[in-house]
């Protein structure tokens, strides 16, 4: 087989060849802000992977931290003048090391969940029932801490509580619309099946309002971003493959997600990651790529007229956009959405496109990082003096939540798709 099929970043050589150690990242990369060392920041991960494929440096633990520095934001990326796609290197990077040494202990344990629906929903139920055992509700909020810390997690986190019953257990595969409207699959992401069903409530709301056939396939799994986080592409490839055969069952105009990093998965890195690697495969998730849109995207683009949706006070909002977002493109429409709805006030906060401070695995492993990345935008929120924050992707409400409430700040943090429904008007 040729090397460069089997070496991941022999397929990015080129790529690592176009860096020429500026430093134009610095001043752009949260990870720096918060390590403010060379390796955490994106020239420094092209002089690692650089040597990774060279094979001239020992593949200890401090390679691996260093290249778990990183929470695939992609602003390196939008601000790089040779355009170097540095977070295509750190996958590759990623899985060259998981390649050469293995997967680590906690992200062998991720691949066990993530390829089973059946386990994830195994695990929200023993978690909903033992919640009350090794959690305690946080006094006027909605989330939990833990009574006593645990490994990678600690005890300060604030955390989401599980539904009750998963989204997709709530509803039949296929709600039919309107003669002639659009046919959608709504491909509902691990977050809003198990922990945020209201945004998945909303955005049935909104797509029936507008007369949409939506199809919801029983088969989906998840998107596979928290495999690609530790380098198993192999578990991303697997999770590709059955949600693009679930998906295929259907005819439908588009695919539809409410969560950003699914988005970004179907629509930028599985053609990235998996259809570079498998050719079989290539066509068929560029196809798919070109049918998978956001939800707040889609609702502009199908006319969804924000001014029915008036009713209610008056309300103060700022916008946070998801890196998975941002990348796409799609800052606009959630945007136009919020400020043509009547009583809504859009506030643009400072730093509005800077990243939350989550990076899936990153919060895991660095959670304290994390945190100092999202103290300025907690800070930013606050100074808004807004009721409430919007974005579009649950993993960023869930990072903001635990920043803001750490800040003794009461700002709401919502789905855009939830402050529209609140005050649809059917």
């Amino acid at each position: 087989m040729d090397n460069a099929n089997t070496d991941p970043l022999k397929r990015v050589e080129d790529q690592l060849k176009k860096c020429v150690k500026c430093g134009a990242c610095r001043q752009n990369c949260p990870a720096f802000t918060a390590f403010q060392r060379e390796p955490a920041v994106a020239r420094g991960k092209v002089a690692l992977a650089q040597h990774i494929l060279k094979d001239d440096i020992e593949l200890d633990d401090q390679t691996y931290l260093a290249m778990s520095k990183c929470l695939l934001c992609g602003s390196c990326v939008d601000k790089c003048p040779n355009d170097v796609p540095t977070d295509e290197i750190v996958i590759a990077a990623r899985e060259a090391l998981a390649q050469k040494r293995g997967l680590t202990t906690f992200h062998k344990a991720v691949a066990q969940v993530i390829k089973s629906r059946t386990r994830m929903k195994m695990g929200a139920k023993a978690a909903s029932i033992l919640g009350p055992l090794f959690f305690k509700k946080v006094p006027e909020t909605s989330g939990l801490r833990l009574r006593f810390p645990m490994p990678f997690i600690g005890n300060t986190r604030h955390i989401p509580v599980i539904a009750d019953k998963p989204f997709m257990d709530c509803h039949p595969e296929v709600i039919p619309g309107e003669p002639g409207k659009p046919r959608i699959v709504f491909f509902v992401g691990c977050m809003t099946n198990f922990v945020y069903t209201e945004i998945g409530e909303a955005t049935l709301k909104l797509f029936r309002h507008l007369g949409c056939t939506v199809i919801i396939p029983k088969g989906q799994q998840c998107c596979g971003l928290p495999g690609m986080s530790g380098g198993d592409i192999n578990t991303v490839r697997e999770l590709a493959e059955k949600n693009l055969i679930e998906i295929e069952k259907y005819e439908a105009d588009y695919v539809m997600s409410a969560c950003a990093t699914c988005g970004g998965a179907l629509h930028r890195l599985y053609p990235l990651v998996v259809g570079k690697r498998n050719p079989a495969l290539r066509a068929r998730l560029e196809a798919l790529a070109k049918k998978t849109v956001d939800a707040s995207q889609l609702l502009q683009q199908l006319g969804l007229d924000p001014a029915e949706t008036g009713a209610g006070e008056e309300i103060r909002v700022t916008y946070h956009d998801p890196c998975h977002l941002r990348t796409r493109g799609i800052t606009r429409q959630p945007r136009e959405l919020l400020k043509g709805t009547p009583g809504v006030e859009l506030i643009e906060m400072e730093g509005a496109d800077r990243c939350c401070g989550l990076g899936g695995t990153f919060n895991v492993y660095h959670y304290d990082s994390s945190m100092t990345i999202n103290d300025s935008k907690s800070q930013a929120i606050i100074d808004t003096q807004a009721q409430a924050v919007a974005t579009g992707c649950p993993g960023c409400m869930m990072q903001l939540s635990d920043g803001l409430k750490q800040h003794g700040s009461n700002v709401e943090v919502l789905h855009t798709l939830q402050l529209l429904v609140r005050r649809l008007k059917l």
